[in-house]
């Protein structure tokens, strides 16, 4: 779909958005103070049909161990960016990708259920989220005027959402260009990047599940197109994305002399592929689509849908009334009932019984 070019919009959206989240957060005298995401001490994690088993019948155990990825190491170090007024704060570190050989910022929110001493031997699902525009140096979705952290804690207890660990990996490697979060011939490798170094990064520092069952994207505008696209891409890794107001073709200029790479990180010819296939639980993915009344867009993604969406490849369109192409909108999208929907199609936290 036609848009805005994207260097005008990370002005604009960098410039009104990320700032303000920069300058506005919540607890932003604790900037730079160290920060752990410790969450209670387990108890070394049963094994289903082991010895610890025995005559126990504690079937949440069993499920939580068979289910959760305890940390794996080694430990990021951690500063403080943001607070909550619930206590919970927004850390940020620097990640050297082993995979791509990109080295950029990560910024991660754990919700308060997180360090509940009931969930000590549970995983915790995982919403990466990225943002619109070039989204470099900073991920908009780090600060706290947008409300994306303290809306997921409220929805969740109110029963609308997963309490999900967010995490907010820079977007590009620059803000000169944009790289369709994809591995572009003769560029930093950011398909690798997102798929593979950030989700081995979370994996590293946080109780997590296994399966893809606990892993989601969500993103607007560019960040969508390249939720959209990993998810197509890499079925066996994520499960859901919230897609808002997102581009549905790979543009970058950087493509130019690569066709083929390009139409191989195309979300037309990936959902095409992927509905061709059975309709089982081992290849759906959920696709929760936003999109506001006020945009441009609306019948190109209606038609994408139409087209793309079939079989395995389940979607959900939220259109935003009196919506706008920004992230607020889409905040209020989420609510309204894309994270509900891709809540109830993911894994949630296993309580001890």
């Amino acid at each position: 779909m036609k848009r805005l070019p994207k260097a005008l919009i990370a002005a604009v959206v960098l410039g009104s958005v990320a700032l303000g989240s920069y300058a506005l957060g919540a607890g932003w005298w604790e900037e730079g103070e160290p920060l752990t995401f410790d969450g209670p001490t387990a108890a070394a994690p049963r094994q289903p049909g082991g010895a610890q088993d025995s005559g126990t019948g504690d079937k949440a155990a069993d499920e939580a161990a068979a289910k959760t990825l305890m940390p794996t190491g080694p430990k990021a170090t951690f500063t403080t960016q943001n607070s909550l007024d619930d206590g919970t704060k927004i850390g940020v570190t620097t990640l050297e990708g082993k995979k791509s050989g990109f080295q950029g910022k990560v910024w991660v929110w754990a919700p308060k259920e997180y360090f509940d001493p009931k969930y000590a031997n549970s995983g915790f699902p995982v919403l990466i989220a990225l943002p619109g525009g070039n989204g470099y140096p900073k991920n908009y979705w780090m600060g706290t005027d947008l409300k994306l952290q303290s809306s997921i804690s409220k929805w969740s207890q109110e029963g609308k959402s997963l309490p999900f660990i967010v995490v907010m990996p820079v977007l590009n490697p620059d803000a000169k260009y944009y790289y369709d979060g994809s591995d572009i011939p003769g560029q930093p490798k950011m398909g690798t990047w997102m798929t593979e170094d950030v989700p081995d990064f979370v994996k590293a520092n946080f109780r997590t599940f296994k399966s893809r069952d606990g892993w989601a994207f969500m993103g607007s505008s560019s960040g969508a197109f390249v939720g959209l696209k990993s998810v197509l891409q890499r079925p066996d890794k994520f499960k859901a994305v919230i897609a808002s107001g997102p581009d549905t073709v790979p543009d970058s200029p950087l493509w130019a002399g690569h066709e083929s790479k390009r139409q191989a990180n195309n979300p037309e010819k990936l959902a095409k592929a992927l509905a061709a296939k059975p309709d089982t639980k081992a290849n759906d993915v959920y696709l929760a689509f936003q999109i506001g009344t006020k945009e441009r867009g609306v019948k190109s993604l209606k038609s994408f849908i139409r087209d793309y969406c079939k079989g395995p490849v389940k979607s959900r369109l939220q259109v935003i009334q009196d919506g706008e192409h920004n992230a607020k909108t889409y905040v209020k999208g989420m609510g309204d009932g894309s994270i509900q929907w891709i809540s109830e199609h993911m894994q949630a936290p296993i309580p001890a019984s």
